[in-house]
């Protein structure tokens, strides 16, 4: 018997040692993955292709890592809301060339797509620090512009680009209008107890249990269960039920804690969406509801007369124009 339990604690202490050295070596490649297996690094099209409105721009991070963009106006009249959009975790700005085209037919908005550093066109490698470097350029870039409406810019992020785009709402709260999260995890150190189960009792975020010995290893833990509680933005929190990779559980974790903070929350789920495409599968209901949120939390400024801020005062129920009830959807 004594010998049987010594194997097993062998076998365990074997087990951690092996998951400690790949979580230590590979944690960069399973969290970022700028190229997709049997693809190239390059963009395989631009949004030329798809006869969108663009500039390449290019910016510089704080610490000097040059970056590329895509700036995609809607129309040249239009000064509609500017979605900074931030990706998943895999491949590059390119393949979400087609979401973005939708999302500018439905919302009638622009769109700047940032290339993290070490993806697409982009200088460097991939981490935490240099990607919330990369990200605040991006802000920042889009607050000196004088051709769009600086007072509407809203953060789009889904899966990593949600945990990109809530540390930078966060420390933005009087720069951002709003942030959109799709299918974004609790964080990295949950997701780590997904990947490897094995390691699970030794790993986690702050709503996990145990010892949590292994946390301090992980490069990048992006805590988004922690960042969403200090968000002063409004948040929608759009969440496929069918997703494959990231719980969606994680996505209720995260609308549970910011509303506990923050009273202007929404949580929408999507019965048939996955990871890549809730967007799709969650037909006209997805981007109504997106436009809903944008109307009141993004709204377009007019300048009206006195005639006009009757009319407005004297509203059938008396709500204000951009007034939004939580969507029964």
């Amino acid at each position: 018997m004594v010998g049987w339990l010594k194997a097993l604690a062998y076998g365990a202490g074997g087990m951690a040692v092996v998951g400690l050295a790949a979580l230590v070596a590979l944690q960069e490649r399973l969290v970022y993955v700028p190229v997709l297996p049997g693809l190239a690094r390059a963009y395989p099209i631009t949004p030329a292709r798809l006869r969108l409105i663009y500039e390449d721009v290019w910016l510089r991070a704080a610490d000097g890592v040059r970056l590329h963009s895509w700036f995609l106006r809607h129309s040249p009249t239009c000064r509609g809301p500017t979605i900074l959009f931030f990706q998943e975790n895999a491949g590059n700005i390119a393949h979400r060339l087609e979401c973005v085209r939708l999302m500018m037919q439905r919302l009638q908005c622009n769109v700047f797509m940032l290339s993290y550093r070490g993806y697409g066109e982009s200088e460097g490698y991939p981490s935490q620090d240099g990607i919330t470097k990369d990200a605040q350029a991006a802000l920042d870039h889009l607050l000196q512009r004088k051709d769009i409406d600086t007072s509407r810019i809203v953060i789009f992020g889904r899966s990593l680009g949600g945990a990109v785009g809530a540390v930078l709402a966060k420390n933005n709260p009087d720069k951002v209008s709003a942030l959109i999260l799709e299918n974004t995890f609790t964080s990295i150190l949950d997701m780590a107890g997904i990947m490897l189960p094995f390691l699970r009792w030794f790993i986690g975020g702050s709503s996990a249990k145990g010892p949590k010995l292994l946390n301090c290893v992980v490069r990048s833990p992006w805590n988004t269960l922690d960042v969403v509680a200090e968000v002063k933005q409004p948040i929608l929190c759009l969440s496929g039920l069918q997703d494959e990779l990231v719980p969606p559980s994680h996505m209720r974790m995260l609308y549970d804690k910011a509303s506990e903070h923050n009273k202007n929350c929404r949580f929408v789920d999507f019965p048939n969406g996955m990871h890549m495409d809730t967007w799709i599968s969650g037909g006209d209901r997805y981007w109504r509801t997106i436009q809903l949120f944008l109307d009141q939390y993004a709204p377009e400024v007019q300048s009206c007369d006195t005639s006009c801020a009757s009319e407005i005062a004297d509203d059938g129920d008396g709500s204000a124009p951009f007034h939004l009830k939580k969507p029964k959807l």
